[in-house]
């Protein structure tokens, strides 16, 4: 898996020469200041790196450079402590590839009343200095995060550290390798999409692979893997009675151990962080691979059933932005609804795939008939998700463009046992309400499988297409039908005239 830890997000101040040597040693005493606390903040989970105050073009041009060959850079906060005309900004900001925060900011909090003077107008210009940088990237439509506030607040360093997750997912995806195991479910149309196009937007790499490429590793797992994962399931879950040691469906266990041993020593040698598998070419595999996929998806893979790598590609984004975050976040699908006179909701699942990171009860793992996939009974684990604020996130292709469809839900206890459902499940209150969450949900083309997270918000998505420069369509609890069509025609225009550089 990827290393985070080296990540750096490098933070420059811009200024100029006209302000001397005195108040440009103060800048630069200032910027490395701001940039301790940010490392030591609670709040940043990238190392912050402090660069050399910007006072030229030239300067601008060469540290931008610098950020887009560094592998360990993956973005910039800026910060205009003093007055930096911005016309010495443009051709930095012009060939920088990395994505910006403009920081809005002062090094002092409040104005100091009975000692300010001209000396402190002339240091701290942030006010006018950070507009005219504003005015540049926006005369530029350069897609950037505007953060307003003093910099020591949680409020401040909360948002720069949503910003910093996301921008940590979307380095992920510049390199993401995502195995397409069986290609895509036959007719099904939403799983499509333009990979090429895919490629050349966010980055990762979409590309073939037949189950006959997993089976060879599952045929090289030794003895001693085996004993160690089986032990490993049984100290982490409550088995079955049947899977357990002497019990008789253990071998179905064992296989599923096997699988998942085989997946990920495939997954690992090919350099794979993503992965579809579809129930149509399952090859020679025992059974369908749930337990397998659960369990890598809880170690951070991204997964998409039926070739969804859309979906796979996603979720592996937003799990690395889900790192040292309470909650999970898991591979879903709207599976039924529960239409009831005082309440409507939907209950999500699937065949078997749903991560148990989204739980904090200990998962049962079971095996069950499937009905579906022509094999023997699978394992997988079953358990019910967590209550609380939730997202569902829908990247789809629309044809000349990528949509992003957010949904805030509220993950609630179900309202009676469910005995005879055999698989992981969540039960949520879609925003508005189901009838106006499902019926823009369609409109807007969103899919059926879906990344769910309780760990990020809609913030995350907001920065992320702003960086991916795609459609984002949010449905919350203001979501109105009608605006929402209008908010829909409107931005076919708008896209129409983007993409043409208008």
């Amino acid at each position: 898996m990827t290393d985070q830890s080296k990540k750096e997000i490098w933070f420059i101040t811009g200024s100029q020469n006209l302000y001397g040597d005195e108040i440009l040693k103060e800048v630069a005493k200032n910027s490395q200041e701001i940039t301790i606390g940010f490392c030591e903040s609670r709040h940043l989970p990238v190392k912050i790196v402090c660069k050399p105050t910007l006072k030229s073009s030239e300067e601008i041009i060469t540290i931008c450079n610098e950020a887009n060959s560094s592998k360990d850079c993956i973005g910039i906060i800026a910060w205009m402590h003093t007055f930096s005309p911005a016309k010495m900004w443009i051709t930095g900001l012009r060939i920088l590839n990395k994505p910006i925060c403009h920081l809005h900011t002062q090094f002092n909090a409040e104005i100091p009343w009975k000692t300010i003077d001209m000396d402190f107008m002339n240091l701290n210009q942030s006010a006018h200095g950070d507009r005219e940088f504003g005015f540049i990237m926006s005369r530029m439509r350069k897609k950037r995060k505007i953060v307003v506030g003093h910099w020591q607040t949680d409020g401040v360093q909360m948002k720069l550290g949503v910003w910093s997750r996301v921008v940590l997912g979307w380095n992920e995806l510049q390199n993401l390798k995502v195995a397409r195991i069986g290609d895509n479910m036959r007719e099904v149309a939403v799983t499509e999409g333009d990979k090429v196009e895919a490629q050349i937007r966010f980055g990762f790499s979409v590309n073939g692979y037949d189950m006959s490429d997993v089976e060879e590793h599952i045929n090289n797992v030794t003895d001693d893997e085996l004993d160690q994962v089986l032990k490993e399931y049984e100290e982490v879950y409550v088995l079955t009675p049947s899977l357990k040691k002497d019990g008789d469906r253990r071998n179905s266990l064992i296989d599923a151990a096997k699988i998942e041993l085989g997946l990920r020593s495939f997954l690992e040698k090919g350099g794979f962080n993503a992965f579809t598998t579809t129930f149509e070419s399952l090859g020679e595999l025992k059974q369908l691979p749930g337990l397998a996929v659960q369990r890598l998806m809880a170690d951070g893979y991204g997964f998409g059933a039926e070739g969804d790598w859309k979906t796979a590609a996603m979720l592996r984004a937003v799990k690395v932005m889900n790192i040292g975050l309470e909650g999970g976040t898991s591979f879903m699908e709207d599976y039924t609804c529960h239409f009831a006179p005082q309440k409507s909701y939907v209950l999500g699942s699937h065949m078997l795939e749903i991560c148990p990171s989204i739980t904090n009860s200990k998962a049962t793992c079971e095996v069950h008939p499937l009905g579906i996939g022509g094999k023997e009974d699978p394992v997988r684990l079953v358990f019910t998700a967590s209550e609380g604020n939730s997202v569902n996130i829908s990247l789809i292709d629309i044809g000349n463009r990528f949509r992003l469809v957010v949904n805030e839900v509220e993950a609630v206890k179900p309202t009676e046992d469910l005995p005879k459902l055999p698989v992981a499940r969540v039960l949520w209150d879609p925003k508005p309400n189901l009838e106006v969450a499902a019926t823009t949900w369609m409109l807007a083309g969103g899919a059926h499988h879906t990344v769910y997270s309780q760990a990020i918000t809609t913030e995350y998505m907001e920065d992320f297409a702003d960086i991916a420069g795609i459609e984002l369509l949010v449905i919350d609890e203001n979501t109105r039908i009608r605006d929402f069509k209008d908010r829909m025609n409107a931005n076919e225009a708008y896209y129409q005239l983007y993409q043409h550089g208008l």
